[in-house]
């Protein structure tokens, strides 16, 4: 009974994963793994905005770099802050009991949140925070509801306003915020912003997969190989059977 309950519970394991998903449709980052230059501007985002809160610490500096494109001495000299060694894991100094009583929870790794989100999800993540001063932060965000992080890039995009509409809930008509528009007070313009958005996703869809491009170029390989292994193989069955028939 024990066991048909667990395989159970596994089972609905994806279901309860959708159900916790995003209630808005999410934007299509549309990232490219072989876009070197992307990758890059992402890491210095990641670096210079999110690292103080967030950590990848299952992925190096050294590997970083030398997969996307930056010779060590310049990640070293411009993208570790911390004075760590180039072959260090990318941490930061926070501590999780620290980080629970300021955010009101510890925030997340990410080295894997590609993984597990989507970088559609981050890059839509990215650019729906809007000002809601009822938060902790005066930020909130349409993907994430009450989030408890502030908006990291609001001084590359501003702080968005909230654009509501009327929806019909459970038989009742509520405002709901759908969409978010710009204050102009950011760095960046709106298509910057989006592309900067886009680097940060496909950089976090890197991490989450290091060796996906050397895995999808050796799969190619082999599916040639064994295209190549079945010619030869058909036309030895034929010269083997000609002459039994």
């Amino acid at each position: 009974m024990m066991k048909k309950l667990v395989i159970g519970l596994f089972a609905l394991l994806p279901t309860l994963s959708m159900a916790a998903g995003p209630s808005m449709p999410l934007q299509e980052a549309n990232i490219d793994l072989t876009d070197q230059a992307s990758l890059q501007r992402g890491a210095k985002l990641f670096m210079n905005y999110c690292l103080g809160c967030h950590q990848m610490q299952y992925q190096r500096y050294e590997r970083t770099f030398r997969d996307i494109g930056i010779p060590t001495d310049i990640g070293q000299e411009t993208l570790i802050f911390d004075g760590s060694k180039v072959g260090s894991h990318i941490t930061n100094a926070m501590e999780k009991d620290d980080a629970a009583k300021w955010f009101g929870a510890a925030p997340p790794d990410l080295t894997l949140i590609s993984r597990v989100k989507s970088p559609d999800y981050i890059y839509t993540y990215l650019k729906s925070f809007y000002k809601d001063e009822s938060r902790p932060f005066g930020v909130n965000n349409i993907v994430f509801p009450s989030v408890g992080m502030p908006h990291v890039l609001q001084e590359l995009q501003g702080l968005p306003n909230p654009v509501f509409e009327e929806v019909e809930e459970h038989g009742k008509t509520v405002k709901k915020v759908v969409a978010v528009e710009t204050d102009g007070q950011g760095e960046m313009s709106v298509d910057e912003y989006d592309h900067a958005a886009r680097d940060l996703a496909n950089f976090l869809a890197y991490v989450g997969e290091p060796s996906r491009l050397d895995s999808e170029s050796l799969g190619i390989k082999v599916i040639g190989f064994l295209f190549i292994l079945f010619i030869f193989a058909f036309l030895l069955k034929k010269e083997y059977w000609r002459d039994v028939h």
